[in-house]
């Protein structure tokens, strides 16, 4: 019997050619999306999920009055663990820092580098290739580097021993070779040095500070502690108890630490001072809802072309209910056919899949893979071809083996009511996928667009940067008269960082009248007199730092935020009030407008700006067209100054863009993706519409024998479908608000709903549906009325 059925699936296929094709492609297409989407998705859910004690492990965070921040005191972990018996372990990372290793003739800037517990190899499952695990991180000179990096110095020289140079003045001794980092772990990383080698100099470990915020910690707790319940809160609570028995409350109130599990760090971390390349639970959601909807379009394009053949195969199905099919038997049948099709379509979708991965590897920024001999990978994609098969075959096998023989051998083939209704339904399913599809691209598009041109208070254009690295630090004054000398580079400024991502901040800020229970932080930047000019910063009332002021020194700037924390109403009246940063008292000399120097998905907060003119970071704005010749002249002043440093740059505009990076990533998969769910229900529209006219041939035929024209029956077969249109935008168009206004509300600057967004999605929408039923309908409206009327 099962060979029969084969048989038969085969011949229809071979038979219909045309609508073969069109069932396999819309699947295949849909199955080819929703396995991108799901391999993604899976991708961020597996994030920091190797590590052996995964369950156990968490990072410490701190919330301080709603400024909620990924870094602690260095002095924590270590107490935590001898007074809380839930704390078993436990292991710290420093602030990534840049540094200059050299071998031989090889010399490299490396920017992906932790001083790191001694214990790290043990508390985290990162593998160790080569070297001692136990004993790696002992040495204070000690440095592991990934395989990468160990071909990179060494090319297939065992490195184990070998001596690297460090920052010209220090040698570091290759103790171990890593595994390269897995992509899905939240620490990255190409060299590990033990904190011992900055336990002299870091005044934080060596001072046992408990009031600066510079560490990223970790702790492993009990593996009998309920993470879900009492005993988490617990454990939460005597943080702060202990944090508080170290610091004075009148220093810092309303401080609360928290427990973030290893497994929620990368979907879940809205905080400041965090590590780089996080993902975003929303964007997950969402990515995962897209993929059944495509994958429900796909179905729906199959039942649609299935049932729109239906008439073709009435008299079959008469036939073998008269010479004794049962109907369990004919929707066997049926379904076997939609399982056949199915699997040819999940064939041809891995195909896709292996051949665009690199494609959608380039364009996600992922290095995700697709492995078809691994069995849970096979057991995955035989079960979306079963659930598609059976989802997509269900309506036609019980629609076509529930025909009358004696009526379907009569040639009276009706659909009834109810079928009618449940075809409709499909449609304005398709329609709102298509509708809100169309809103969310439009509106990520505008956001993404909102984002690249909106003013953030300076011109980021043509502002190229050189941080101050090696001698550049004892050589400042020639560094700054180097550049002064050049017209390529004379138009500079000297800053302690790029206003770009400001992680520094205090709540040590005082001023005339502040109320001891304001504790916000406060942001700061050092910077020299050519800053505001070349940054291009517009001040609000009062002046920038200017040479002609010698005790600008100590004096201030601070932004409008600045201004309604210190509860001042007009910016000229803060000018001349006096203010004082860590016990430095000053005086305010300008309010600088408000101007955004962390990424946008943050609002303005309040800034202090101190004048310091040894910062470390050159920043040069350059003439139009002329970039490339600053570049040389900068790489020149560097090497002249600087020689035994490789030369390095960046452009502020592109520092900006990488802090969005995630959502333009986001944007750009979500307009393919949204394209070719609407080019699939594109398909089944086509599909519907041949079914009508198939269906309404007889009746063609009469309207035009009694005098129709061609457009009153395109009129006549597109009229079902604006009504069934106007139903799916009162469905989509509540719900693509909903979804695009969580979307929104991401970003602290964001473009505002408009109405007509939703008008022109639900137009597209509508003239799509147009575009693909007119060849149908066209078609049967210029066809021969005698041949549809020939059996009457």
């Amino acid at each position: 019997m099962f060979k029969n059925y084969l048989k038969i699936a085969f011949r229809n296929i071979a038979r219909h050619k045309a609508f073969a094709f069109i069932n396999i492609a819309g699947l295949s297409i849909g199955m080819a999306c929703s396995i991108f989407i799901l391999l993604w998705v899976q991708h961020e859910l597996s994030y920091d999920r190797f590590h052996k004690n995964a369950d156990d492990i968490y990072r410490i965070t701190v919330d301080f009055n709603g400024f909620k921040a990924a870094v602690n005191p260095a002095a924590m972990p270590p107490e935590l663990k001898m007074k809380i018996p839930a704390v078993k372990d436990f292991v710290r990372f420093s602030y990534t820092t840049t540094h200059v290793f050299e071998m031989g003739l090889k010399k490299f800037e490396e920017k992906r580098t932790f001083n790191v517990d001694s214990n790290v190899l043990n508390f985290f499952s990162f593998r160790l290739l080569k070297g001692n695990a136990a004993t790696a991180l002992n040495r204070p000179d000690a440095v592991l580097l990934t395989e990468d990096m160990a071909k990179k110095y060494f090319g297939n020289e065992d490195p184990l021993g070998k001596i690297l140079r460090m920052d010209n003045k220090d040698n570091v001794t290759v103790t171990g070779v890593l595994e390269n980092i897995p992509a899905n772990s939240h620490l990255q990383f190409d060299f590990l040095m033990p904190m011992s080698a900055i336990a002299q100099t870091n005044g934080d470990l060596k001072n046992n500070r408990w009031d600066n915020f510079n560490f990223y910690n970790y702790v492993r707790l009990d593996k009998g502690l309920n993470a879900a319940g009492a005993g988490l809160a617990n454990v939460e609570g005597q943080l702060d108890k202990i944090y508080k028995e170290h610091v004075d409350e009148k220093v810092l109130k309303n401080v609360s630490f928290h427990l973030q599990p290893l497994a929620d760090i990368h979907l879940h971390s809205k905080l400041q001072a965090d590590m780089e390349g996080h993902g975003n639970i929303q964007y997950v959601n969402i990515f995962f809802v897209v993929a059944i909807f495509i994958l429900v379009v796909a179905c729906i394009n199959f039942m649609n072309l299935a049932t729109a053949r239906s008439a073709r195969r009435a008299k079959e199905v008469g036939l073998r209910k008269v010479i004794g099919a049962g109907r369990s038997q004919l929707i066997g049948q049926f379904l076997g056919e939609s399982m056949l099709i199915s699997f040819l379509a999940l064939v041809i979708a891995v195909g896709l899949v292996w051949l665009l991965l690199p494609a959608f590897n380039h364009l996600a920024g992922k290095t995700l893979s697709i492995n078809i001999l691994d069995g849970k990978v096979v057991t995955g994609l035989i079960a979306i071809a079963l659930l598609t098969g059976i989802f997509s075959g269900s309506y036609p096998a019980l629609f076509l083996s529930g025909f009358k023989p004696v009526k379907v051998l009569k040639g009276n083939v009706k659909t009834m009511g109810g079928n009618r209704i449940f075809r409709n339904g499909l449609v304005v399913l398709q329609f709102v996928v298509s509708i809100v599809l169309l809103a969310g691209t439009a509106i990520v598009y505008n956001q993404l667009r909102f984002i690249k041109s909106m003013n953030i208070g300076f011109d980021k254009s043509n502002l190229m940067y050189m941080p101050m690295t090696g001698d550049m630090w004892s050589r400042q004054d020639a560094l700054k008269a180097a550049l002064k000398q050049s017209p390529l580079t004379s138009d500079f400024a000297v800053s302690g960082d790029l206003p770009v991502n400001l992680n520094s901040g205090t709540v040590d800020v005082d001023w005339g009248g502040k109320d001891p229970n304001n504790q916000v932080i406060f942001p700061n930047l050092d910077v020299n007199e050519d800053f505001f000019d070349v940054y291009q910063l517009k001040l609000a009332a009062g002046r920038a730092f200017s040479r002609d002021f010698k005790g600008d020194s100590g004096n201030y700037v601070v932004n409008e935020k600045a201004l309604q924390v210190m509860g001042i109403k007009k910016p000229s009246d803060a000018i001349g009030k006096p203010l004082a940063l860590w016990g430095s008292r000053g005086t305010i000399v300008g309010v600088a407008k408000d101007f955004n120097f962390k990424p946008i998905q943050q609002a303005v907060e309040p800034l202090i700006i101190r004048l310091n003119r040894w910062g470390g970071i050159v920043t040069i704005r350059t003439k139009p067209g002329a970039t490339e010749a600053t570049i040389n002249a900068l790489e020149k002043i560097s090497k002249d100054l600087n020689p035994a440093y490789p030369f390095s740059y960046g452009f502020v505009d592109q520092d900006l863009a990488n802090s969005y990076k995630g959502e333009q990533q986001m944007g750009s998969l979500f307009n393919v993706f949204a394209i070719l769910a609407i080019f699939i229900s594109c398909m089944g529209l086509y599909g519907l519409s041949a079914f009508m006219s198939e269906q309404r041939t007889k009746e063609i035929g009469v309207r035009k024998v009694l005098g129709s024209s061609v457009f009153g029956i395109v009129y006549m077969l597109s009229t079902g479908f604006t009504k069934l249109i106007l139903i799916a935008v009162l469905i989509a168009v509540p719900l693509a608000w909903i979804a695009i206004s969580q979307w929104l509300q991401g970003f602290a600057y964001h473009v505002e709903l408009s109405w007509w967004i939703f008008l022109l999605a639900s137009l597209g929408a509508l003239a799509i549906a147009w575009i693909t039923i007119s060849y149908e309908s066209i078609k049967a409206a210029m066809a021969n009325p005698v041949k549809a009327l020939r059996a009457e």
